[in-house]
């Protein structure tokens, strides 16, 4: 996915960014060498971390997994009381429910956007109980600069096309759609979260700043896996799946929906062997690599949105969540 960025916001990002490289690119796979994080292949189970703050008010706790969150990333909450009956956080104009987990409180993400303004912003988390009664949590939480790239890149004459606003736009709304049905239920299961082409390089990163053809401006909303013609990709986590089919840029397309407000999207399929519906485990096959939609060549293309957020896929895999 690539979102087409309105002018004011487009000059503020790329005044947060000009220390960063400027590369050229193709349409392909990205083609960009970056250091490689560290992700995991397959499963592994990652140990519960201590909270990094502790805050209790009245008859409920909050804990707060994170010091400060990068634009594009996400991070973990969790509240605890007796007799708690549900939990709700509001964050820059945003409201998102948590989620019961048994004997285990309720749990809640809160996404930052790529283009999140960097500053100190106010968290409330309305928390209540099975008697009516209720209270608010408040604390600051800091939103810091993400270290995004630049790019350049070339579409083909016969992809040129492509680099339209107006197609990118439509696009996102269609996911924005999609996004907003959630689940109210945890969906992936304890084997948690992995890599869609296990050992697979990761290529073009999440958030770069994208000039197509010297003509349109965008952002890169996923990671690229360097991929042959005809590779399987499998998913990253148990769920149900809840779109299958084209879209002009993304090409052959399959979203899963994991629960709690987690989406993954595989894109540029050749061949797609899930159908909308359907539930699938952990490294199920969804289809194989192509070169549908804005690719000059074999290319996959891999996301993942927390309410209704594209966020880094690399940081949210190697983050500890309930299980």
């Amino acid at each position: 996915m690539h979102v087409s960025l309105k002018r004011p916001a487009l000059i503020s990002l790329i005044c947060l960014s000009v220390l960063v490289s400027l590369l050229p690119v193709t349409a392909q796979d990205g083609g960009t060498t970056m250091p490689t994080p560290v992700v995991p292949a397959t499963p592994t189970p990652i140990p519960k971390p201590p909270p990094t703050t502790v805050l209790t008010e009245e008859r409920a706790t909050l804990e707060v997994y994170f010091a400060s969150l990068e634009q594009g990333q996400t991070g973990l909450l969790h509240v605890m009381g007796d007799g708690l009956a549900g939990a709700r956080l509001s964050f820059a104009n945003t409201l998102v429910d948590f989620f019961s987990m048994p004997d285990d409180g309720y749990y809640g993400f809160l996404s930052i956007s790529m283009e999140q303004t960097a500053r100190n912003y106010d968290l409330d988390v309305l928390v209540w109980y099975a008697d009516g009664t209720r209270q608010t949590i408040s604390t600051k939480i800091e939103v810091v600069i993400g270290g995004f790239i630049k790019q350049v890149v070339t579409l083909a004459p016969d992809k040129s096309y492509l680099a339209d606003p107006e197609l990118e736009r439509n696009e996102l709304a269609k996911f924005e759609s999609i996004f907003s049905n959630v689940s109210p239920d945890k969906l992936w299961d304890a084997s948690g979260f992995q890599m869609p082409i296990p050992g697979g390089e990761l290529t073009s990163p999440f958030g770069a700043f994208r000039n197509f053809n010297g003509t349109m401006d965008t952002r890169h909303t996923g990671w690229d896996i360097r991929a042959t013609l005809g590779q399987p990709v499998m998913a990253s986590a148990a769920g149900t799946v809840v779109y299958t089919g084209f879209m002009d840029i993304h090409g052959n397309v399959v979203v899963v929906d994991h629960g709690m407000g987690v989406f993954t999207t595989y894109n540029h399929f050749s061949q797609t062997h899930v159908t909308r519906g359907q539930t699938i485990t952990a490294g199920q096959v969804l289809g194989l690599v192509g070169a549908t939609g804005r690719t000059s060549g074999a290319h996959f293309h891999w996301e993942v949105a927390v309410n209704g957020n594209f966020v880094d896929a690399v940081q949210f895999m190697n983050m500890w969540k309930p299980g």
